[in-house]
This record gives C-alpha cells, sequence and structure tokens, in this order.
C-alpha cells in the first residue's frame, strides 16, 4: 500500500490541476467573447474597442511581478482562492449598469484579479513538472487553451443568444467559484520554504527586470514573445468586430471564426512541438514567421469571407508555433537564472504584448480601420524572419551564447 501512495498522489494532482485549468480557461474564453460582444452591443467606438482590450492587462502589467514574489510567502492556493473571488464578483456585476464606460471600469478590475490566478497555476505546474514528465508540459497548455479558444467562445456565443448578456456572465462567476472549490485538489501540493521567501520591495522586482538587460538570448525571446502576444490580442479581440461589420457575419458565425483559430492554435500545440528537434530553432522560428506574414497578408483581402476563415486558421498555427519555440527558449534560459524569476518575466512579457496591441490596435484602427492593419503587421512578421537570422540552431548542438 505504501508503494502506491505517491501513484495516488500523482494521479490526484494530474486530475485536479487538468479540471481546473479546464474550468479556468473556460470561464476565460466565455468572458472573453461575451465581453467583445457586449461592446459591440453598447455600440463602442473603436478606439473605445481597443481600450476596453487593453484594459484585459493593465492589472496584469502591474501585478504579475508583485504576486510573483509573493507565491511563495501565502501560498499559490491562497491566492488563487482571493483572485477567483474578486474576479467572479466583478464579472457578475459587469452588465449591470449598461455603457462602455462601465465595461473598461470593470475589465480593469478584474485584470488585476487574474495575475493571483495564472500565477499560481504556472507556479505549482513548474514545480511538479519534474513529476509530471516535460513532454506534458504542452498537453496541460493545450488543455487550458481548449477551454479558452475552442469551448469558451462557442459556449458564450449560445448564451448570449439564448439568454442575454446578464445570464451569461453570472455564468462566467460562478465558473470562478467553481474553481475555488475544484483548487485544492492540485495547488495545495505546492511547496515553499517560508524562511527563506523573497521580500516584496522594490529590489527585488528590479532585478528580474535586469535580466532583460544582461542576456542578448532572453532579451530577443522577449521581444519575440511581447509582439506575438500582441498580434494574438489584436486578432482575438477585433476579428470578432471585423467579421461582424466588415462581412456581415453573425455573432455564433464570428464565434465560429475564433473557435475554428484557437481549434488551429491547439493543434499547433500538441502535435508541432517535435519538429523544433529535425528544423532547429532558428528555422523553426523562420518558418513560423514565414506562416504568420502570409497568413496576415491573406487576412488584409476584403469582401471574401473564406479568405478570412484560412488567414485565421494560419494566424492560429504560426502562434501556436511561437508559443513552444519561446517557452523551450525559455527552458533553456532558466537553468542559468531560475525558473522563478523567468516565469515571473514572461508573466510580464506576455500581457504586456497584448496591452499594447490592443490598445495601439483599437487607436490606430479608428484612424486607418481595423482590417487594413494587418498589413503593417505581417510587415513586421517578415522582419523578424531577419531578426534571428544568427540564431544558432539548437539540433545542431550549438551553445546558446549571450
Amino acid at each position: 500500500m505504501p508503494l502506491l501512495k505517491p501513484f495516488s498522489e500523482k494521479l490526484k494532482f494530474i486530475l485536479g490541476f487538468v479540471l481546473l485549468t479546464s474550468f479556468a480557461g473556460l470561464g476565460i474564453g466565455i468572458a472573453r467573447l461575451a465581453t467583445t460582444l457586449y461592446a459591440v452591443e453598447l455600440q463602442a467606438s473603436e478606439f473605445q474597442l481597443g481600450i476596453i482590450a487593453s484594459a484585459q492587462s493593465i492589472g496584469i502589467l502591474f501585478m504579475s511581478l508583485p504576486v510573483g514574489i509573493l507565491i511563495h510567502k501565502y501560498h499559490p492556493l491562497r491566492l488563487f482562492l482571493v483572485g477567483s473571488f474578486f474576479g467572479g464578483v466583478v464579472y457578475a456585476v459587469t452588465p449591470l449598469v449598461r455603457n462602455a464606460e462601465y465595461l473598461i471600469f470593470c475589465t480593469v478590475l478584474v485584470s488585476f484579479c487574474m495575475p493571483f490566478r495564472f500565477i499560481s497555476l504556472n507556479s505549482v505546474f513548474l514545480q511538479q513538472i519534474d513529476m509530471l514528465g516535460h513532454a506534458r508540459a504542452g498537453w496541460f497548455r493545450g488543455i487550458h487553451m481548449m477551454g479558452f479558444f475552442l469551448l469558451g467562445p462557442v459556449t458564450a456565443a449560445f448564451l448570449v443568444e439564448s439568454y442575454g448578456y446578464v445570464s451569461t456572465f453570472l455564468v462566467v462567476a460562478v465558473s470562478f467559484l467553481m474553481t475555488m472549490l475544484i483548487a485544492p485538489l492540485s495547488l495545495s501540493s505546492f511547496r515553499s520554504d517560508y524562511a527563506h521567501a523573497p521580500k516584496l520591495e522594490w529590489q527585488e522586482i528590479k532585478s528580474q527586470l535586469l535580466l532583460l538587460k544582461d542576456n542578448l538570448i532572453l532579451r530577443r525571446t522577449s521581444i519575440i514573445e511581447f509582439f506575438s502576444h500582441s498580434v494574438m490580442a489584436f486578432f482575438g479581440f477585433f476579428i470578432v468586430v471585423i467579421a461582424m461589420q466588415n462581412y456581415g457575419f453573425s455573432a455564433p458565425a464570428a464565434a465560429g471564426l475564433l473557435t475554428a483559430h484557437g481549434a488551429a492554435f491547439v493543434m499547433a500545440l500538441f502535435a508541432t512541438g517535435g519538429l523544433i528537434t529535425y528544423l532547429g530553432h532558428k528555422t523553426f522560428y523562420q518558418l513560423s514567421f514565414a506562416l504568420a506574414t502570409c497568413s496576415l497578408l491573406t487576412l488584409t483581402i476584403p469582401e471574401r469571407p473564406l479568405v478570412l476563415w484560412f488567414g485565421a486558421v494560419g494566424l492560429a498555427v504560426a502562434l501556436g508555433m511561437l508559443h513552444i519555440v519561446n517557452f523551450t527558449m525559455y527552458a533553456v534560459i532558466s537553468k542559468q537564472y531560475g525558473s522563478g524569476r523567468v516565469s515571473g518575466l514572461t508573466a510580464l512579457v506576455g500581457p504586456s504584448g497584448g496591452f499594447f496591441g490592443s490598445l495601439l490596435g483599437g487607436w490606430f484602427g479608428h484612424i486607418l480601420g481595423l482590417q487594413t492593419l494587418f498589413l503593417p503587421i505581417s510587415l513586421l512578421f517578415l522582419w523578424l524572419i531577419w531578426y534571428v537570422r544568427d540564431l544558432p540552431d539548437i539540433k545542431k548542438k550549438q551553445p546558446l551564447r549571450d
């Protein structure tokens, strides 16, 4: 019987973590599309849409590094419960006042709750990765994204069409509360040395930011991560608006486009990671950038709904590939600086890209038109092919030099 104890603990963690990440991803997936559709319902301008989209990242920018420090002092489970409770409360009251300014306010409040949830999940998962095996890392990410990208948009469109916005946001609130019940199954396994927990002070935060200055590979990977999250956030929020306003899509059809994009992204997470071994990191990067460039150019073609679907799927595959290769690059770097410090940076870099991608997208989209912006974004990814030209290929066993 004692021999079965480690197995039972591992099984308990896996089942608990799968359930937790599934519900967490589903709740956020419903909330993201519901927020977009609600903003369109309120007749928000392109600039207001950009503010709403970027507001989802404001709290993350301020709280990611501090929460990463607090994890070791207050335990991930406790912080996850706090973030889930207050996030659920805010979503429950979001549709009570029907104007864009109030929606922006609620979106900002929720963004301050999010780091307590996803950094807690990441911290526990990183600590358990050796027990689970590195091959499963992409699987767990894929499970979360299935709820976020696949089930969430479909569920949101159904709820909005059938029951309206008040009921939809109440479902989101309930999903947040349900994760509070599931969380102890997996998050209670976290082990922390409370006696040596870092203090929440400026020097500790500054030391994490200085890593970007000290390491060229870390800085380059973070720039790519920033840009990939920028286009992911811009597409994920505004493609629904573009499809409905420029192509006459209904809300379910626009949700279907986002679901197809999500399905391709999840497929890329599960299926393309092995190509890095054969192609090497540089070639894999350049292939991803080339596919993103072609897909973004496709998305600029007007009045062709079928082309819109092809562009959405192609871009998703490219972004999924970039997510994998960036993760492997961060994993290599974390061996030198420690996974905790690198994870704190990744929790800041990605949302920063999402914030500026959404904000600048809404601002420039108001001036030039939202669909027009896919052209300059495609040129950015074309430049990234050149940007990684001197990156050594890991498959050739060349060292990653600073």
